[in-house]
């Protein structure tokens, strides 16, 4: 009976247990307990003070409907008292203000009211909520400063004030002694100079986010307490624009041992990433968009945790360590748009979790098909981006670059890649994204590109591929969204009603040979989605069909098409240029940005093209090469958002318009060779972003304006040739330093050449090319660029420059009424390649130092009254290919070097008194009439060897003297010196004396 009587006992325990769960789950879904009455009024009158659609996301809030307020949506009361505790009001379309009867709400924990529609400041009463733990006012429409009360509910854990309409000192903060998670993302903190020292008094803070709040670093912050180096584990400043030197940076962050996640992305960061770090535990850290300058720290290679690393944009440089075999952890890794050199370690092939890598926009070099070594099946089958675009990696693409199994986007664009496109690409089955555009590729298109049927992207254009491409190419590529092969020499060979597999969005065909005897293909119109395309240089004849003007992005230049163009509605970008289109331009719409009708027969005036009232997004506008004229419509402010402006080559006439100056946004005014006349506009200095300034070949009168150099101060390219200028050329200009052109010749400018022209350090500095494009680029589209383009005149011809534009530095002053010397410090422009002073008044010599000008190819001092020698120096410009010094009062020999020599005999005439090659006018017998720096030179040297002989035979004197002195007075010296000597006779005469009997021995 007794083991009965036990059962019987746990049954009834258990019992009980199973009540009191019911009982609690009862209490839990509030059907038992009701919500205080006082609570309850209190969420009524809360109702009824709001503004909006309310009735719809409160319309539980119904004493009608139901007498506890427990079970009101977004409202959660305590299990135990009943009373309310939570209340989730977001994203709930709630206006008005709020009821400050929420403060008999004295339970009251957790409060998220984000994403509605509250007017003014938050309420200073929120502060009196002492209970609450958590707190969400994040967007909620609420302005203006933080009242300083929210520092009073020490007992909140989080807090999310995040939106742009928030600003604060942060004064309050530090009462908030047990806040974990604080998110004040875009509310502006820009006033908050000592955030660092108030963030130091939140010890159990883990999780901290203020992106985009304007934090500035007054002092750098070297102390901080144990407790947030402890606890705090996520940190996001991101986007923080008032960031300017890393000199005094949150040095602090680096020392918090706990950090997980990183983010100090978008800032203006400077200097180097510190080397000494203790956040060893990072798994997140993005760096990227900063201007550090140091090698890639070190301890970032022991962070064995690290799955997220992004460095990208920044300068970093030196080598990518073999150290990265730490990370095992490294998911995804970009590195992209710095300076890094060298190969990528082989050590990355052993990274098994590696899924995306980004390497591209550095230097790094290597063999393609050798770049990480024998790669582990892990790594293989892991890898699904691999971007090493815009590197100098070189060589074929061999079938190691194909073994990855799940790689889906692969960009080896802008490299140096040689040799054909593999056929077994087909291999790389999961391939959606494929870039080799930019490269030296060469062969057919393989058929097996058709069977990568998960294709999306394809980019080939740029290269030296040829062959036929037909239906077979293309048969399996159902997914395939872009297309761009311009700039290859392709014949398509397909059938007149093919139907292709695709929908496509972008496509480049550039170049090619279509196989239509130049008409538009008609399968095009079958692609309803195409919104870029490029057809240039397709050997295309005869009208625009009107079905091909509804492709939004359009590039039809350098054709052989014909006819009047209808007005452009819905376009964005058109390229028409190098066709024969003729009549009067065309109306645009709204939405055009980039508009490119140059070299056309247009005809007429731009007045109907520039209405006063219309409406322009317009940013590049290039009608030169037409036949277009009147005046320019004073009414430019339409186009406020222009950046290129370029009308050159016209018939164009009258002034300037004063409107110019609204143009605020624009990099590049070209006008050259119309007839426009007047003054250049006083208003064009609010243009203070222009780069280049192209007026030549008009009729304008007037001085240089000052303010040129003063506001025009980005100006690379100045231009005013073949104008009526006249004046001085004033010495403002100097401030100009990154001028690389300045073409002032056929005018009438007089005086001298300022003296402060070594401040061009443009012209002083070495010179590169950056980007892929190369040159300057003002608009990039998926087959193409807008870049600025300047015309040079040297060596008597004109050239036209745009891709190696970077590199092209020139002054050319000829053909004015300057006079004076030349000035020396002309001569510090070490990185001129061309010159031109000719046919002016010029007096004195030609620079001794003109040699260390190196890197001139030009040079041009014909027709002035120079007089003198010419430099030796003159040997040492090897680069020099052009000089003329004709017609000037020069004597003495022609320096002599192979490349001098070479000169056209013409180049020197004029100049009486000069004689050797190429002139036939020997020197004399002597050697001709010795030059001035010739005869310094030596007399120099005379005078330095002689000094020579002079001090060294002093020194012998006056030590044989000391030794000779010591010797007689000083007796065990003396001994000393004639014991030594007596050995060294004694060695030296047995050494001999036994070599000779050897011999004698030799010769019996």
């Amino acid at each position: 009976m007794r083991p009965n009587i036990t059962s019987l006992f746990f049954f009834l325990i258990l019992s009980i247990i199973s009540f009191k769960v019911s009982y609690c789950t009862i209490e839990n879904n509030g059907t038992n307990h009701l919500c205080p009455e006082i609570e309850k009024q209190t969420l009524v009158s809360f109702k009824q003070s709001l503004e909006g659609t309310w009735n719809h996301h409160l319309s539980s809030w119904n004493i009608s409907a139901d007498v506890n307020c427990c079970n009101w949506e977004g409202v959660a009361c305590d299990n135990i008292t009943g009373h309310v505790h939570q209340l989730d009001l977001q994203f709930s379309d709630l206006g008005g203000r709020i009821d400050p009867s929420l403060l008999n709400l004295k339970h009251l924990k957790y409060l998220d009211m984000r994403s509605n529609r509250f007017e003014g400041t938050i309420p200073s009463f929120i502060g009196s909520l002492t209970s609450l733990e958590y707190l969400d006012l994040s967007y909620s429409g609420f302005q203006g400063t933080i009242p300083h009360t929210i520092g009073n509910l020490s007992n909140l854990r989080t807090l999310i004030l995040k939106g742009d309409g928030y600003e604060s000192q942060l004064e309050w903060l530090p009462g908030l002694s047990q806040l974990e998670y604080l998110n004040m993302n875009y509310v502006n903190l820009s006033r908050a100079g000592n955030w660092q020292q108030v963030i130091n008094t939140l010890p159990s803070l883990v999780e901290l986010h203020f992106v985009r709040c304007g934090l500035t670093f007054m002092a750098p912050m070297n102390n901080i307490n144990n407790n947030i180096s402890t606890s705090l584990a996520i940190l996001d400043l991101s986007q923080n624009n008032e960031f300017r030197s890393f000199a005094i940076s949150p040095g602090w962050i680096f020392q918090l041992s706990n950090l997980t996640f990183l983010d100090l992305s978008s800032n203006y960061f400077e200097g180097p990433i510190p080397n000494i770090s203790n956040t060893t535990k990072l798994q997140n850290v993005d760096l990227s968009f900063n201007r550090f300058n140091s090698t890639i720290p070190d301890w970032l290679y022991l962070c064995k945790d690290l799955e997220f690393v992004n460095l990208r944009s920044n300068s970093l440089h030196g080598t990518i360590s073999n150290g990265i075999a730490n990370l095992t952890s490294l998911n995804t890794m970009s590195l992209s748009w710095n300076e890094l050199s060298g190969e990528i370690p082989r050590e990355i092939a052993n990274l098994c979790k590696l899924q995306s890598l980004d390497l591209s926009v550095n230097k790094l070099n290597g063999k393609i098909s050798d770049s990480f070594g024998n790669m582990s099946n892990c790594f293989l089958g892991a890898l699904e981006s691999l971007d090493l675009s815009e590197n100098q990696f070189s060589g074929h693409l061999t079938d190691q670059v194909l073994e990855f199994k799940s790689l889906k986007t692969l960009n080896l664009a802008f490299n140096n890649l040689s040799g054909t496109i593999p056929i077994n690409i087909v291999k790389l089955s999961s391939l959606e994204d494929l870039n080799l555009a930019g490269n030296n590729l060469t062969g057919n298109l393989p058929e097996s590109v058709g069977k990568l049927f998960n294709l999306k992207s394809l980019l080939i254009e740029d290269n030296k591929l040829e062959g036929v491409v037909s239906e077979i190419h293309f048969a399996n590529l159902t997914h395939l969204l872009t297309f761009f092969a311009s700039g290859n020499h392709f014949t398509l060979n397909v059938s007149s009603n093919w139907t292709p597999p695709f929908n496509l969005f972008n496509l480049g065909l550039g170049l090619w040979n279509l196989g239509l005897g130049g008409r538009f293909p008609l399968w095009l119109q079958s692609q309803k989605d195409i919104s870029e395309l490029d057809l240039s240089s397709n050997g295309i004849s005869g009208e625009v069909p009107n079905w091909i003007w509804d492709f939004p992005f359009l590039n039809l230049s350098h054709n052989h098409l014909h006819g009047k163009i209808p007005d452009i509605i819905n376009n964005q970008l058109l390229c028409l240029s190098s066709n024969k289109f003729s009549g009067p331009l065309p109306r645009i719409g709204s939405r055009m940005t980039d508009l490119d009708l140059s070299n056309n027969s247009f005809s007429g005036d731009i007045s109907h093209f520039i209405t006063p009232n219309g409406t322009y997004n317009l940013q590049i506008l290039h009608l030169e090469g037409n036949q277009l004229t009147g005046e320019i419509p004073d009414c430019l402010m339409q186009w406020s958002s222009m950046i290129v402006l370029n009308l050159a080559n016209n018939n164009m006439f009258g002034r300037i318009p004063d409107s110019i100056g609204f143009l605020t946004n624009m990099f590049s005014l070209n006008l050259q060779n119309n007839k426009f006349s007047g003054h250049i506009p006083f208003s064009l200095r609010n243009c203070t972003g222009l780069v280049n300034v192209n007026l030549a070949g008009n009729k304008l009168v007037g001085n240089i304006p000052a303010w040129i150099g003063t506001r025009l101060l980005h100006l690379r390219f100045l231009i005013l040739r073949s104008n009526k200028l006249s004046g001085e050329i004033p010495p403002d200009i100097c401030h100009l330093n990154s001028l690389q052109i300045l073409d002032l010749s056929n005018n009438g400018f007089s005086g001298i050449i300022p003296r402060c022209v070594n401040n061009f350090t443009a012209m002083a500095s070495t010179r590169s090319l950056g980007g892929q494009y190369g040159g300057l680029v003002y608009s990039t589209y998926g087959t193409g660029s807008f870049g600025e383009s300047v015309s040079v005149t040297t060596k008597g011809r004109e050239s036209q420059y745009d891709t190696i534009l970077g590199l092209v530095t020139n002054i050319d002053l000829s053909s004015n009424n300057l006079s004076g010397d030349i000035p020396i410090e002309l001569t510090n422009l070490v990185e001129l390649r061309s010159l031109n002073l000719s046919r002016n008044h010029f007096t004195g010599s030609i620079p001794q130092s003109i040699g260390d000008m190196k890197q001139l190819e030009s040079l041009d001092l014909s027709r002035n009254t120079l007089s003198g020698e010419m430099p030796n120096s003159f040997r040492v410009m090897s680069a020099l290919n052009y000089l003329n010094v004709s017609y000037n009062n020069l004597t003495g020999r022609i320096p002599e070097s192979t490349q001098i020599q070479g000169f056209n005999a013409s180049n020197f005439i004029g100049n009486d008194g000069l004689c050797g090659p190429p002139l036939t006018r020997n020197c004399s017998s002597a050697g001709g009439p010795k030059k001035k720096d010739d005869n310094h030179y030596k007399t120099s040297s005379s005078s330095k060897i002689e000094w020579l002989y002079v001090f060294v035979s002093l020194g012998y004197a006056v030590g044989l003297s000391v030794f000779c002195t010591t010797l007689i007075f000083k007796k065990s010296w003396r001994e000393a010196y004639f014991e030594f000597m007596e050995e060294m006779w004694n060695s030296v005469y047995v050494y001999f004396y036994i070599k000779w009997r050897k011999l004698t021995r030799t010769s019996v």
